[in-house]
């Protein structure tokens, strides 16, 4: 009987350290993903071209590797999907596409961390669309939350002059916060009829389908040949890997861990804006940041209620 006893124990304790492996995995895979998302930011200030082409780049090159990824790799279903499928990946296609368009817009005009801390609002978005389209009850917590938020991008934006440009970064980060935010809410429903893959696939080959015409008819400069290179590590490893190592991560580790780590990307976007492009925040941002980034994380440790 001790025997026995000493076999069970000595698996048990096998399989415990085996899964605490697995989460510091899940861990490690998670963290490399939201570096990257922070990395991506940096390339609104790399690229000198248009956000519709760095967005069109990213999301090309981004649904080219999720195909040979899910092709090859995961075995992912990528077809049979009928027509309610396809118009949700279309409208996630198109909602991507003002995602990113307005957060590089925001770098652009503004600076890096702006970009970064206001596209951060998303949970403020996410706290008021939720009740409304999974007629979920609002909780006090989430009001206090949604305030603490609103405080923060009061001190981000020092005044509401639209020819300020960290106005209007900040005023095109929250368009992106917004848009992420519906995104969210449209990728909770798709994620129960397909793939994570197949869905990061599809509104990545949607958004640059949508991009074409708007690209065509205003006829805005095309990016140079130098910045091939960048669009393509974009969209390969900022875009499809990033993605990939996020959804992989969650086979090890809590949706709530997750949403806590992602919500370090803002940090990840500005600490690598400081050494590599020099840029500096004011302490207004840095302490609105702070209450963003703070509440968010705040927000992701918390369990909606059923």
């Amino acid at each position: 009987m001790r025997c026995d006893g000493s076999k069970t124990d000595g698996f048990f304790s096998l399989l415990k350290t085996h899964l605490s492996l697995l989460s510091y995995k899940g861990i490690a895979q998670i963290h490399i993903a939201v570096f990257l998302f922070g990395f991506a930011g940096l390339f609104g200030k790399f690229l000198s071209c248009s956000p519709l082409y760095i967005v069109l780049g990213r999301t090309f090159f981004a649904s080219i590797a999720l195909f040979f990824f899910a092709r090859y790799f995961s075995k992912t279903v990528l077809s049979g999907f009928g027509r309610k499928e396809i118009f949700f990946f279309l409208l996630q296609g198109i909602l991507l596409a003002v995602h990113w368009w307005s957060f590089f817009l925001s770098i652009q005009i503004s600076s890096v961390a702006v970009g970064l801390v206001t596209f951060s609002t998303f949970p403020l978005f996410v706290t008021f669309l939720e009740p409304l389209f999974f007629k979920e009850r609002l909780k006090l917590t989430d009001i206090f939350i949604a305030g603490a938020v609103f405080i923060g991008i009061l001190l981000v934006i020092p005044n509401f002059n639209f020819s300020d440009n960290i106005t209007r970064g900040g005023f095109f980060g929250i368009i992106s916060g917004f848009t992420f935010a519906f995104l969210a809410i449209v990728n909770r429903r798709n994620a129960r009829i397909s793939d994570a893959i197949a869905i990061a696939f599809y509104q990545n080959l949607f958004a640059t389908i949508f991009l074409v015409a708007p690209i065509l008819i205003i006829q805005i400069v095309p990016p140079q040949f130098s910045d091939l290179p960048f669009l393509i590590f974009l969209g390969v490893f900022c875009t499809a890997l990033a993605h990939t190592l996020f959804i992989k991560s969650l086979c090890f580790i809590r949706a709530q861990t997750a949403s806590v780590i992602a919500g370090l990307e803002p940090v990840y976007g500005i600490v690598l804006a400081f050494f590599l492009l020099n840029e500096t925040p004011q302490l207004r941002t840095l302490i609105g940041g702070l209450i963003i980034i703070g509440t968010t994380i705040f927000a992701g440790g918390q369990t909606r209620e059923k």
